[in-house]
């Protein structure tokens, strides 16, 4: 390890209380999303980055009809922008988000507290994916403030997007479309022991039955949307059974999933219900085909219900994500950051790369042609940090390992030096 890597970590670790109380100030910020009133988060955020030093960030507005159409309340981008020597080097672009799935119920401490406990902070989001946020920001800070001897050359730009939990349309992609970010290199939020070189994809859909009301003393006059909807279900979860065995051949990722999240429907107890709803999330593994997965869902749908003379069956597409990789193990971004993961981690061995069965906004950067891994602050697992569930947690000593690495590999990248 060179000095200017050693003035790198000892710059961080000099400043961990500051990373600390920075994460928590912003754990502190209520951002649900559904809800999606997430333009205080934002602006809280770039007043923090302002105070902290950043000279080129920016609150980046979206239009409000755009905010609107995802079902969002407000939001805003939050862009840093940071120009190494002459910037004629890679253009780097960390991203993560700042909005959260609502709290929930379960909850030991408070879920906006960012409370510590035995070397652990916890809150809602501070895994998904605040942590990350906060790491981005101190490992550039580290780089601009460390005073390293190697002249450094490109830009390192901070996205701080609101929008993942309703597919980062109005985020990642918004920026990527506009031009606001162009860069050549991506690191997206992720956890501090492996590097995710793919995700699945997803698709969501609604699918509604209507059928006919009548007295409930004569069923026979009505079409039973509910009825319906269970012959429906049962042909699902006898299709679902057929997706085991669609093995996925990237480590980390096993077979394409389905699950029925959702169900609604009747007037009343006495009446043969006339509408029937169920929301449907089928998991897409990243070699499988989007369209032939669509095109199964609604032969198994129509086919369940042919039978029913009256029925109206319609099947809405609410979300469709792409699936993310496999990224090349051997890409330059991954082999530097894992050769810098194995000299920091002390002795824990080489860095995991695999995919995970979720998505996220990584996959943005991917469709736009983009050489990207998600990395950054939390456990091996996301159970092992209750991710979306009560007493989400972070080890703050993952904290500060993932700035360190993250800052060390901007390092190596931007000194035209990757391994």
């Amino acid at each position: 390890m060179n000095q200017d890597k050693e003035k790198l970590i000892k710059w961080i670790e000099e400043h961990e209380t500051d990373l600390i109380r920075f994460l928590k100030k912003i754990v502190q910020t209520p951002s649900d999303n559904p809800g999606g009133d997430c333009l205080p988060i934002a602006t809280k955020l770039h007043q923090e980055l302002d105070e902290l030093g950043f000279d080129d960030v920016s609150l980046v507005p979206v239009v409000e009809a755009d905010v609107k159409a995802v079902g969002m309340m407000s939001v805003a981008n939050v862009v840093g922008r940071n120009k190494f020597g002459d910037g004629q080097g890679p253009s780097i672009v960390l991203n993560a988000h700042g909005d959260v799935v609502p709290p929930g119920l379960g909850w030991s401490v408070d879920p906006y507290g960012g409370e510590i406990i035995d070397g652990k902070m916890y809150g809602r989001g501070v895994a998904v994916s605040k942590s990350d946020i906060a790491a981005y920001s101190y490992a550039v800070l580290a780089l601009k403030q460390a005073q390293v001897q190697l002249t450094l050359k490109g830009t390192v730009d901070l996205a701080f997007t609101f929008d993942e939990e309703t597919g980062g349309e109005i985020g990642p992609k918004w920026l990527l479309d506009k031009g606001i970010v162009k860069p050549d290199l991506a690191i997206a939020a992720g956890f501090t022991y492996a590097a995710v070189n793919a995700h699945n994809g997803c698709l969501h859909f609604e699918i509604k039955t209507t059928g006919k009301s009548a007295h409930a003393a004569l069923p026979h006059t009505g079409i039973d949307a509910i009825e319906a909807t269970t012959d429906i279900l049962q042909a699902l979860y006898t299709y679902r059974k057929t997706l085991a065995v669609k093995k996925s051949a990237v480590p980390g990722i096993d077979h394409p999933t389905l699950v029925v999240g959702l169900i609604s429907g009747g007037i009343n107890t006495n009446v043969v219900p006339d509408e029937c709803t169920i929301r449907i999330d089928r998991r897409l593994i990243p070699a499988e085909d989007a369209v032939l997965a669509e095109a199964e869902l609604y032969k198994v749908v129509n086919e369940a219900v042919a039978h029913i003379e009256g029925l109206k069956v319609d099947i809405t597409k609410i979300l469709h994500a792409d699936s993310f990789g496999p990224v090349p193990e051997d890409a330059p971004l991954i082999a530097t950051l894992a050769a810098n993961w194995k000299a920091l981690m002390h002795g824990k061995g080489e860095l995991s790369i695999n995919g995970v069965p979720i998505y996220a906004d990584a996959r943005h950067f991917y469709a736009a042609g983009i050489p990207t891994i998600m990395f950054g602050v939390g456990p091996r697992l996301l159970e092992e940090a209750n991710g979306h569930r009560a007493d989400e947690h972070i080890r703050l000593e993952d904290l500060l390992d993932a700035t360190k690495i993250i800052a060390c590999t901007l390092y190596d990248l931007l000194a035209g030096k990757p391994e």
